[in-house]
């Protein structure tokens, strides 16, 4: 009662709440930013995880290094609510500079990245460029306001409070930004929003400081004098910060493939994971004043051993398995409704047990007398160390080298000697004999390892089926599964022999007869198109079906194929190398592990054919192959006479989404074309094809071609997928930009800035409409007039049969 008497009597005491508010909205401002960010960067540097380490590294990074100088080089006599004002309207300013800097930065970068050192070296100057001066102020942030609170338990409480609504602020930012300023506009607006959000913040700070006299504490506890046993707090909040970045990144890995990789699902993730942490920190911060701080401290720490595991089994064995068929849903936000809870219930407990740590740390530490601002910039500074070592190590480190299982079980052990770090000062304080301490030891490290050991398996049937484990699990027997840096593999074979490629929680590619058609095609009509048959660039290997059908070109001389995953090549080479043309071993392929587009934008080569079959444009990042800006790339790569193939997909999309990348695609081809691969009739799945000039097909000229006996593989290649001659490929013909326009009229263009795409495909991942789109598509189709030339007979069978496939 005592404490809480002097802190109200306090004059600053009045002015709490509403620095708690302006708390919110500085943690709102800074994930809006944060994902604006990422999302421009990944465009630049790329999304592979070596390029996502090393945002993520500068980003905490940054605020790393603002936590830990920033009560160095600004003296405690300077208004703290001033220093905070100011420091918000910088953010805001740098933030706003940000799109301007970033293109140009992003423009030296691509003219200059290569491969290897140089490439990472770059990579790292980009990012310290664009990230470090505006989250070297967000980092400062409260340790300038600390300077505020007195340095009593019931004022460190305060401090709790404003980290906690930080927090809540950044869970509000995240769901803002996914969900309604990305989605319904983009970047700039996004930005705008934040920028407008930190100039309040620094506006009503510093209306706040003028009212608010401001009285420096004495200093009286200097930093070289610390009592101690301090060093076991600032070691328990930097293991606490590793685990809680850690168990993140693995956990995510996991609920990405429950709740589907969309930006939704990722926004869900993170909400939720900052939600616990929100809430953990009030309670930390109510109760750090009242309890033995370092105690609880260290209770947090081994209860979380216990919840890591929770989670784990919660995601592994128990949700995958909930009789839930998320194709029922008569409406997407119903899905997202069921993944927060599921989010909800996996990630809350050890998010609350993290979220509690931090203030309960700083009440450990409290002691009159002290820098504020060091004390919080200090403990801040830890806390973020921790936290770069854990996401980095996790995302480039462990997932790949041991596993999600074994990573798991690492964080419960290390959860649990943190705990153990906390107390050890504290030994000869709470009265025990050197046996209770041993016995104590002994205890928790035999818990840990029983907890450890507990740790069951990751579920391959989670990496295969994803969210539809509950519709398909047993169908067919899964004959490999591993972890890679950037994705969970799969491969399963059904009763049937028929074999499938799995990644991103569902099947990618398969040697089913359709699926086989698509891929063939895709290949086939990227080599027969062109001018040259020299170069060609494969983007995503998948089962390497369409790199095989390139590849047996007898005229091609190098072929590139760019797979983000390093898992996949081995795999595809092991089980699909039948189907593949073994395409992997082939001299004339060169594989490089590197995000598709990365690549595109930093190679200084020409293709002849450049064919892009990526991961669903839902998947987080997949967006950005199918933007205005990618197709301009491909042009721009391309030798006279050369073309450019995609797949689009019909199933697990919507109708908004299929418009969004045809369009965009003719925006930048406006002589390229459709065509189909059907079931019976039905669509499927279709191939665009685009090339700078118009196109003219010799129909005569390519049916001789594949008649000669060096074409003989290619040939038998297309009539093993039931196209015996080359009027059976062009029949698949199902329109072009002025057959479609009707139904584009109001498609909306993908591009960098807006990356639409993902937030449209995002919300019919769970569909399957694949014939309704393909027939509301070629609606207004029919055989073309002058892009086929060949003798009149010939001509008047392809038109006969395109008409047929048409439907007409």
């Amino acid at each position: 009662m005592k404490d809480e008497a002097v802190i109200d009597s306090y004059p600053q005491s009045q002015y709490l709440p509403f620095l708690l508010v302006l708390f919110i909205g500085s943690g709102a401002a800074a994930l809006i930013y944060e994902i604006v960010w990422f999302q421009l960067l990944e465009l630049i540097i790329g999304s592979s995880t070596v390029s996502l380490g090393i945002l993520l590294g500068t980003f905490m990074g940054g605020m790393c290094l603002g936590s830990l100088f920033l009560p160095r080089l600004i003296p405690p006599s300077y208004h703290p609510l001033r220093v905070y004002a100011l420091m918000e309207i910088g953010i805001g300013i740098i933030g706003a500079l940000v799109l301007v800097v970033m293109p140009l930065v992003g423009g030296v970068y691509t003219a200059w990245a290569g491969s290897g050192i140089v490439s990472l070296l770059l990579r790292g100057i980009v990012a310290a460029a664009c990230l470090l001066p505006p989250t070297f102020l967000m980092g400062a942030t409260l340790p300038a306001i600390s300077r505020w609170i007195e340095t009593t338990p019931r004022g460190v409480s305060w401090l709790g409070f404003f980290y906690g609504g930080n927090i809540i602020g950044a869970v509000i930012g995240s769901l803002l930004a996914g969900f309604y300023l990305l989605r319904v506009y983009d970047t700039l607006i996004a930005t705008f929003v934040a920028v407008i959000i930190n100039f309040a913040v620094g506006i009503l700070g510093l209306m706040i400081a003028r009212k608010a006299v401001y009285k420096p504490a004495e200093v009286t506890v200097k930093t070289d004098e610390r009592p101690a046993g301090e060093w076991a707090v600032y070691v328990t909040t930097a293991l606490s910060g590793l685990t809680a970045l850690a168990a993140q990144v693995v956990w995510t890995r996991h609920l990405a493939l429950l709740v589907g990789a969309s930006v939704y699902g990722f926004s869900l993730i993170l909400s939720v994971f900052l939600l616990g942490l929100g809430i953990g920190s009030s309670i930390g911060s109510f109760a750090g004043s009242r309890i033995r701080a370092r105690v609880a401290l260290a209770w947090c720490q081994l209860l979380l051993a216990a919840a890591m595991l929770w989670t784990w089994c919660m995601l592994t064995v128990s949700m995958p398995y909930w009789p839930i068929d998320v194709t029922l849903a008569t409406s997407p936000w119903y899905t997202l409704q069921l993944d927060f809870l599921r989010c909800l219930a996996a990630v809350l407990p050890p998010a609350m047990l993290w979220g509690a740590s931090f203030p309960l740390a700083l009440a450990a530490l409290t002691a009159e007398g002290k820098d504020p601002g060091r004390l919080v910039g200090g403990l801040y500074a830890a806390n973020t160390v921790g936290a770069i070592v854990g996401s980095v190590a996790a995302g480039l480190i462990m997932i790949y080298w041991i596993g999600t299982q074994n990573s798991q079980q690492v964080l419960v052990i290390i959860s649990a000697l943190s705990g153990l770090i906390a107390l050890a000062p504290m030994a000869k304080s709470l009265g025990e004999s050197k046996f209770q301490i041993a016995q104590t030891v002994v205890l928790v490290i035999i818990a840990a390892g029983l907890l450890s050991y507990s740790v069951p398996e990751a579920s391959a049937e989670l990496a295969a089926y994803g969210r539809f484990v509950p519709r398909r699990t047993g169908e067919a027997e899964i004959l490999y599964m591993d972890e890679g840096l950037m994705a969970s593999v799969a491969v399963s074979k059904l009763s049937d022999g028929i074999l499938r490629y799995h990644n991103a929680g569902k099947v990618q590619a398969s040697s089913d007869p359709a699926d086989m058609r698509l891929q063939r095609m895709l290949g086939h009509l990227t080599t027969l198109m062109p001018a040259n048959q020299r170069t060609f660039l494969v983007i995503g290997c998948g089962a390497g079906v369409t790199a095989g059908a390139v590849s047996i070109e007898p005229r091609v001389e190098k072929v590139t194929i760019a797979e983000i995953e390093p898992l996949v090549p081995e795999v595809v080479s092991h089980y699909f190398s039948e189907y593949n043309f073994d395409v992997i071993r082939n001299p004339k392929v060169e594989v490089r592990i590197d995000d598709g587009r990365h690549f595109l934008m930093t190679t200084d080569q020409k293709f002849d054919g450049i064919t892009s079959d990526p991961l669903d444009p839902w998947v987080k990042g997949a967006a950005a192959l199918y933007t205005k800006e990618f197709w301009e790339a491909a042009k721009a790569h391309l030798n006279p006479g050369g073309v450019v193939t995609v797949f689009v997909q019909l199933y697990n999309s919507n109708e908004e989404a299929v418009k969004s990348e045809v369009a965009t695609f003719f925006e930048v081809f406006p002589h390229g074309t459709v065509w189909a691969n059907t079931i019976a009739g039905q669509g499927y799945d279709v191939v665009l094809l685009g090339q700078a000039e118009p196109l003219t097909i010799d129909v005569e000229k390519l049916d001789q071609r594949l008649k000669s006996p060096e074409y003989a593989q290619m040939s038998r290649s297309l009539s093993e997928i039931g196209m015996y001659s080359i009027v059976d490929l062009f029949s698949t013909y199902a329109g072009g930009k002025a057959d479609l326009a009707p139904w584009m009229s109001d498609a909306v263009i993908n591009t960098d800035r807006n990356l639409r795409l993902q937030y449209l495909a995002g919300m019919g991942l769970n569909l399957f409409q694949a014939d309704q789109i393909y027939h509301s598509m070629i609606a207004s189709s029919k055989a073309p007039e002058n892009l086929f030339i060949g003798s009149p007979e010939t001509l008047q069978l392809l038109r006969a049969k395109i008409q047929t496939e048409l439907g007409r």
